[in-house]
C-alpha cells in the first residue's frame, strides 16, 4: 500500500468503495437499457422488412436485390450497423421471435445472432434456454454450440426426452444427469494424436478449469487436485475433487490417458468408500465417481462395474471436436427422422 493510501482515514476508503459499487451498478443497469433498447429496435426493423415483403412480391433473402438496397440506404443515412448479414439477422429475428414476449432481456444482440446461425429449431432453443439459465457469455456460447452439446446430450435420451430438452433446457434431476459420454477437451489444445503423460493432462485441465467447469455443466465447484487421502499409512491421491451444489455430493475425477482397466475401476470404488465415511458430511449425497479415459473397452466396463453399488462412470474425453455430420445423423434417427435434412 502507498503511502497516500495509508495516511487516508478508512472512513474515506469505504466511501470510495460504495462509490465504486454504484458506478458498476449504474453501469450494468445502463448497458441493461441500451440492450433492451437495441434489441427492441432490431425487432422492429425485422417486423418491419417482413410486413414489405408481404405486400409484395420482393423477397429479402440473402444475396436479393431488395437485401442490398435496404443495406445500402440505411447504411447511407444513419452509419454503420448495416451490413447485409445484420439486415438478414433482424429479419430472421423477428420471424423467429414473432412475439416480442417471447424475447429474453437476459441475452445479448450478439447472443441472439449466434442463435439465428442454428437452422436446427431444437437446437435453437435449447441454446437459447441454456445460456439464460447458466448465464453463458457469448463467447461461452459460442464454444457450447462449437462442442455439439445439444446434440451430445440428446444422444443420452429417446424421443420424447430430446423434445423436452429442446423445451425446458438441460434440468439436473438426478446424479446421472451431471455425468457426459463424451466429454470435449478440445480447448486444452491437445493435437488429437499428441502424445502427453496424466500428469501433463491434468495441468492442462488446471491451466483451463473455467472451460473445463464449463464442459462438467452447471453446479460444479472445484475443491483440488490430487487429493490425498490415507489408508493404513499409504497415501492415495484423486487427480480432480469437485462439488456439485445440485446433486449435493462430492464428484471424483481420475484421469486416463489409455484403456481403463478392472484396477482402475477397483481403485475409484476404494476411493467413494472412503469419502463417503469421511468425507461427506450429514446433508451430502452419496460422492460420485468419474473415470475419464481416451478409449474405453464397453465389455469390461460392463463386467468391472456389475455389481458395484457406489455411482461410478466411464466416460471418454476426446481432444478435438466432435464429428457434426455424425452426431446429427445419430439424433435424427432417435427423433425417426432419418430422412429429414
Amino acid at each position: 500500500m502507498s503511502d497516500k493510501k495509508k495516511l487516508m482515514p478508512a472512513r474515506y476508503l469505504q466511501m470510495l468503495k460504495k462509490i465504486g459499487s454504484i458506478l458498476e451498478l449504474g453501469r450494468k443497469r445502463a448497458f441493461s437499457v441500451v440492450n433492451d433498447v437495441l434489441i427492441e429496435t432490431y425487432w422492429n426493423i425485422g417486423k418491419e422488412i417482413v410486413e414489405y415483403e408481404q405486400e409484395g412480391k420482393e423477397k429479402a433473402e440473402y444475396g436479393s436485390a431488395l437485401l442490398d438496397n435496404i443495406s445500402k440506404d440505411l447504411k447511407a443515412k444513419y452509419g454503420k450497423g448495416f451490413s447485409r448479414r445484420n439486415v438478414l439477422d433482424m429479419r430472421r429475428f423477428y420471424l423467429i421471435y414473432r412475439k416480442w414476449q417471447t424475447v429474453s432481456a437476459e441475452l445479448s444482440w450478439s447472443h441472439y445472432t449466434l442463435l439465428l446461425s442454428l437452422t436446427d429449431e431444437f437446437a435453437r432453443s435449447f441454446y437459447e434456454k441454456q445460456s439464460i439459465a447458466e448465464k453463458w457469455s457469448v463467447r461461452e456460447l459460442k464454444r457450447q454450440i462449437q462442442s455439439m452439446l445439444f446434440q451430445r446430450i440428446a444422444l443420452t435420451k429417446d424421443k420424447n426426452g430430446v423434445q423436452q430438452l429442446a423445451k425446458k433446457g438441460h434440468s439436473i434431476e438426478s446424479y446421472k444427469d451431471i455425468v457426459k459420454d463424451p466429454y470435449v477437451l478440445e480447448f486444452l489444445g491437445l493435437p488429437e494424436d499428441h502424445r502427453y503423460s496424466e500428469k501433463k493432462l491434468e495441468q492442462k485441465i488446471i491451466d483451463n478449469l473455467q472451460m473445463f467447469l464449463l464442459e462438467m455443466g452447471k453446479g460444479f465447484t472445484f475443491v483440488g487436485r490430487q487429493y490425498r487421502i490415507t489408508l493404513n499409512n499409504r497415501h492415495y491421491f484423486i487427480d480432480l475433487v469437485f462439488y456439485h451444489r445440485i446433486v449435493k455430493c462430492f464428484v471424483l475425477i481420475d484421469l486416463k490417458k489409455g484403456y481403463v482397466d478392472h484396477g482402475d475401476i477397483g481403485q475409484m470404488n476404494m476411493y467413494l468408500n472412503y469419502f463417503k465415511r469421511e468425507e461427506c458430511v450429514e446433508d451430502d449425497n452419496d460422492p460420485i465417481g468419474i473415470i475419464l479415459s481416451a478409449e474405453k473397452d464397453e465389455i469390461l466396463v460392463e463386467y468391472a462395474l456389475g455389481g458395484l453399488t457406489n455411482k461410478l462412470f466411464v466416460s471418454k474425453y476426446q481432444t478435438y471436436l466432435p464429428d457434426e455430420n455424425v452426431l446429427k445423423a445419430k439424433l435424427l434417427e432417435i427423433l425417426g427422422s432419418k430422412d429429414e435434412k
